[in-house]
């Protein structure tokens, strides 16, 4: 009868030692759905940056606006007949 309880205690041993550290234990499960959190957040972020890129795009191949607002904005296009302003303001 003794044998059968040291057998039971060593087979409760294993199996919590299996739930709290080893393989796919709690701590590891916990671990792994936050990075799933991170993951998830990081791919949200990545997918609006290529919706905004995406629609770029479109811009660029359809008309010449878009083309013209980056050089203006990039290069500091003017047109014929434009008046350049440069606003400075002092660093007090």
């Amino acid at each position: 009868m003794r044998w059968i309880l040291t057998l039971l205690l060593i087979m409760l041993a294993g199996l919590q030692y299996r739930l709290w550290i080893g393989q796919g234990s709690w701590a590891e499960i916990v671990a792994l759905e936050r990075d799933l959190v991170e993951q998830l957040a990081q791919n949200e972020r990545l997918r609006d940056r290529n919706e905004v890129l995406e629609k770029e795009i479109k811009d660029l191949k359809i008309g010449l606006s878009g083309v013209e607002e980056r050089a203006r904005r990039d290069l500091g296009l003017i047109k014929k007949g434009e008046t350049f302003y440069l606003m400075v303001e002092d660093d007090k």
